[in-house]
């Protein structure tokens, strides 16, 4: 994808809007309050640990338990009204833009969140690169319906020149000079704080650098369709042609790609590498490999061995790899390009799940996990089969993106990730 300068005026709309944040003096502390993003909460147990940190934790909104989504949906909408009418979230005093920075060691990632003008694919603006599951738009649809708010930012990346003298990211750094809105460290590591752009040539200056920018959806792609959907439920000139983003520019900012691992919960292991017999070559790593050896050793077989993937659950290690050429032929489509063709995910959708282990990608067969040893421990847990993947290369996601080519879903990870619960936006105030 080429998100370099577009040279023309049909590029990101980025406007500001009045955010709903915590009141610091209303909570125990905006570290408590935050949450990962929704599909990043490992249920039930991360669930459970962010409902227990702090009674307005975030994510009772992002993810409301009740016995329908109805009501779900319903006790979210409910819940939030009420923090509002108690002073626990308030609306800023005026639309603003908001810089945002994480930090981690060496790790510096700044950008600024506002709400986007939405497009479609076809328009060659935002540009996605996974499919998406309608069930789980259909869901986060109703919430964003029900509460009339965007609850968290997708993230978005786009690339610049690199030059910090002009443009959003010369209004960046002239604004964390200032003193932040508010600062936290969350219990990941991460310091987050946010500041607020309200100047009027700050925010001409951002507009003006965004106009001429295309960005790729680098997480957030069910609620990027589920904005779409909305925007398509109301008419043209009101609040929902909008959706909260936070925009970084990878030529300044560089992201982490990394692999979303999958959870089998029907498919034990024996009966998993059992099947692979005579398709996949199988390795069993010695008793005494950590998970870290054998994530060096999947990334060696990646390198040298083309598609490999890591199996678990079973208290062992096993290295899947050299598929059948025959077998990839036949299952895997020919109608595209061949970056498509060869992905790990690819295969595993295609080959392994189609095919061989005949598994529907369904939530009571395949649970997404984005933290490889979680992904391990619940599997040992449950009885089913962890497939660890290794992450796809950055400039494969953004070649296939300016194709017009989407990935399988939940294929890569960027990050980090945003904060939930730091600033949100209710289209009713806008």
């Amino acid at each position: 994808m080429n998100t370099e300068g577009r040279g023309d005026s049909d590029g990101l709309h980025l406007i500001p809007f009045r955010g709903l944040r915590y009141v610091p003096e209303r909570v125990g502390s905006l570290a408590a309050v935050t949450s990962p993003p929704y599909d990043v909460v490992v249920r039930p147990d991360g669930l459970h640990h962010l409902e227990s940190a702090d009674p307005y934790n975030i994510v009772r909104l992002i993810l409301p338990q009740a016995i329908d989504p109805s009501a779900r949906h319903q006790q979210a909408a409910e819940t939030l009204k009420h923090w509002l009418a108690e002073g626990i979230l308030a609306p800023d005093p005026e639309p603003a833009l908001y810089v945002y920075e994480q930090r981690k060691d060496d790790l510096l990632q700044r950008g600024v969140i506002g709400a986007l003008a939405l497009s479609e694919p076809s328009e060659g603006v935002v540009l996605p690169h996974e499919d998406v599951m309608p069930d789980i738009v259909a869901d986060r649809a109703a919430l964003m319906r029900t509460t009339a708010a965007n609850l968290e930012p997708l993230l978005l990346t786009y690339r610049s020149k690199g030059d910090a003298t002009t443009g959003a990211t010369a209004v960046i750094e002239r604004t964390v000079l200032r003193p932040p809105l508010l600062a936290t460290t969350t219990e990941d590591g991460f310091s987050h704080r946010l500041w607020s752009v309200t100047d009027p040539g700050d925010m001409s200056e951002i507009s003006a650098d965004l106009s001429e920018r295309q960005a790729l959806i680098a997480d957030g792609h069910h609620r990027w369709a589920t904005y779409l959907r909305l925007r398509g439920e109301h008419s043209s000139a009101n609040p929902w042609n909008y959706g909260l983003v936070l925009l970084i520019d990878t030529a300044r900012y560089p992201l982490r790609v990394r692999a979303i691992h999958r959870l089998l919960n029907r498919l034990p292991v024996a009966k998993a590498l059992a099947a692979l017999t005579g398709s996949f070559r199988v390795q069993h790593l010695d008793d005494g490999c950590s998970l870290d050896r054998a994530l060096d050793t999947l990334a060696d077989a990646t390198a040298t061995e083309g598609n490999a993937f890591l199996l678990a659950g079973d208290g062992g290690l096993h290295l899947v790899d050299r598929p059948d050429p025959e077998l990839l032929s036949r299952t895997v489509r020919r109608d595209r390009p061949e970056a498509w063709r060869t992905l790990d995910a690819t295969v595993l959708h295609s080959t392994l799940l189609d095919h061989v282990w005949r598994v529907p990608d369904t939530p009571e067969h395949i649970t997404y996990i984005h933290d490889t040893e979680a992904a391990v421990l619940q599997a040992e847990r449950t009885g089913g089969t962890a497939v660890v993947m290794h992450p796809v290369r950055e400039e494969v996601v953004r070649a296939l993106a300016r194709e017009g080519v989407t990935m399988p879903r939940k294929s890569t990870s960027f990050g980090p990730k945003p904060a939930t619960g730091l600033v949100l936006r209710s289209l009713e105030l806008d």
